[in-house]
């Protein structure tokens, strides 16, 4: 496929009629067909037009990402939200009459079960009847994202938006950092009233949605839409208390070690991120030369990365830098009619830049590398398995950290290594709070706070804001984009970090074997559930009683935390 560059890239705008009456049609091909052979074919002619029509989505999300401020790319984004819930209705009918065909078990002998049990999600997660909900879902995570990324921040004779304020959070001087943290966290506190009617407004419409499709509360929702076909939330709980009991004791550990390193009584919440008495490592060049040596890197690396890579660069496949408009965060989106991905940060001169851009490669390759997957439901996989792409290379990446960092490379390594194990219950935290949230939708504004703060006190025990407003309150997960715009997808990157972890394992005793079995776990795509994936890539699944254990045994040695 000849791939065009990202500017000249266009999709038709979907009408609602044209789309219904080519779903009616293929409906009725469904409905006559004498075989699974007629079948098979309504159903390629289905995947052609969700190509377009995501191709299309994804460009109009991308464009809105890319300039907030710009009033035609709002009117597209408003547009497609307003047709999204009608586009999924339709979407499902269509799945509704698969999943019933007589001709099921040829299919699934031919795709597999994965398809069916995805579909299924989708169908009961669905329905006209809370098109109104999420039609105002939207609306309010749009004012979100255009309301963070409206943050200006007057910081050190500078004007900064909220990832320019990042870097001097992670300052090598304590004061400024503490100075900026409190920069940040006034503004939240200005904005704490918009915000809390944003997420009450918000909770409310998903439980509403919940009641009306007849499931108890919006967390049996939500299992739905992150399609979690093997595990439930029994099993999350178990993984909870072996967080609980054997990653939180060692974070706590690696806390105190971290004071003694950083030379002060105790480590307060703007010194976490500065791991050692020289700073934060940052990268010793700009955009333009990471790019090359990120080049360099990936060509080394072979398996194709190097190839891939060029793509992206040549055909404009990347929006690493920061400005002013531009949303926060980092993300990839892909093109499917194009069969290729695009990748989307906001490099702020830290060492999350190359975090964040080796996380967002993993996931950009592997959906490049499962492009020709037998069905599009699997060229993504499910949300926990896509992120053991992206933060298992995070980890592959290690040997050519010098290239960015020259001398801190072994800083930069134990800085990232301290921040993932640590990452841990935090990302348990996240996902055990949005539980809380939804088992009781009508908690208020004070009472979200306090359920936040009593997650602080179960899983990050350590942490002290001092004298900074509203997050010394329960305030920081308001700055946690996903509790707002992606309730229940945060388990997903503590399942993917433990199997990440494993990967850091096996690349250190076999790169080689390491690096095939990750590569055949991209090439997979989605066409199976998350516990079969990672037990065909060779790793352990975090659910299983001593997965942590090893992890934890082999980063307890390499950072001498005995």
């Amino acid at each position: 496929m000849n791939v065009p560059a990202f500017e000249q890239m266009t999709a038709e705008q979907p009408a609602l009629e044209t789309v219904s009456a080519k779903v009616g049609e293929l409906k009725t091909a469904l409905e006559t067909a004498k075989d699974a052979d007629s079948e098979l074919i309504a159903l390629r002619r289905w995947e052609e037009l969700r190509r377009g029509i995501r191709t299309w989505s994804s460009l109009v999300g991308l464009h809105f990402n890319q300039d907030t401020r710009n009033e035609a790319y709002r009117q597209q984004r408003d547009y497609r939200d307003r047709i999204s819930p009608k586009l999924t209705q339709l979407d499902n009918e269509l799945k509704a009459r698969l999943l019933k065909s007589p001709h099921r078990a040829a299919f699934e002998q031919r795709f597999g079960p994965q398809a069916f049990a995805l579909w299924d999600c989708d169908e009961k997660a669905h329905s006209p009847a809370i098109e109104a909900e999420q039609i105002a879902i939207s609306k309010l995570g749009s004012e979100y994202t255009e309301l963070l990324a409206s943050a200006e921040f007057e910081f050190k004779g500078e004007k900064l938006n909220m990832p320019g304020l990042g870097k001097y959070q992670l300052d090598d001087d304590r004061a400024t950092r503490h100075d900026a943290w409190k920069t940040r966290w006034q503004w939240f506190a200005r904005n704490r009233e918009q915000l809390d009617r944003q997420f009450s407004e918000l909770t409310r419409l998903r439980h509403a949605s919940a009641k009306k499709l007849g499931l108890k509360d919006f967390i049996e929702l939500g299992y739905l839409r992150m399609h979690r076909v093997d595990y439930d939330r029994h099993d999350v709980e178990a993984l909870r208390k072996q967080v609980r009991e054997e990653v939180v004791p060692l974070c706590a550990e690696l806390v105190k070690q971290q004071a003694r390193e950083l030379g002060i009584d105790k480590v307060m919440a703007w010194d976490e991120g500065v791991h050692d008495a020289k700073g934060s490592p940052r990268p010793h060049g700009d955009h333009d030369w990471m790019v090359l040596r990120a080049q360099e890197m990936f060509d080394e690396i072979g398996h194709g990365l190097g190839e891939f890579f060029k793509l992206m660069r040549d055909k404009g496949l990347l929006d690493l830098k920061a400005r002013d408009g531009k949303a926060g965060g980092g993300f990839c989106t892909t093109f499917p009619a194009w069969g290729v991905p695009f990748v989307f940060a906001n490099f702020n001169g830290t060492d999350g830049d190359v975090k964040v851009f080796t996380h967002e490669m993993g996931h950009a390759f592997q959906n490049y590398s499962s492009r020709n997957q037998k069905l599009i439901d699997y060229q993504w996989p499910t949300y926990e398995s896509a992120e053991i792409h992206s933060m298992s290379l995070e980890f592959i990446t290690w040997p050519w950290m010098e290239k960015f960092f020259e001398e801190d490379a072994d800083r930069f390594r134990r800085s990232h290594l301290l921040d993932s194990l640590k990452f841990i219950p935090y990302g348990t935290a996240v996902d055990h709070f949005q539980h809380l949230v939804y088992e009781r939708p009508e908690a208020s504004p004070a009472e979200r706070f306090e359920m936040w703060r009593e997650m602080e006190r179960t899983y990050l025990p350590w942490r002290d804001y001092g004298d900074l407003p509203h997050v010394s309150e329960g305030g920081w997960w308001q700055t946690q984009r996903h509790i707002y715009l992606s309730p229940f997808y945060y388990i997903d990157y503590v399942l993917a970090q433990i199997c990440a972890l494993q990967f850091w394992v096996r690349a250190d005793e076999d790169r080689e074997a390491a690096m095939k079995d990750y590569v055949a776990l991209c090439k997979r795509g989605g066409e199976a559930p998350f516990q079969e994936l990672a037990k065909g890539a060779g790793l352990s699944s975090p659910f299983e009683p001593g997965c942590l254990e090893q992890v934890l045994t082999k980063a307890r040695n390499w950072l001498g935390a005995h």
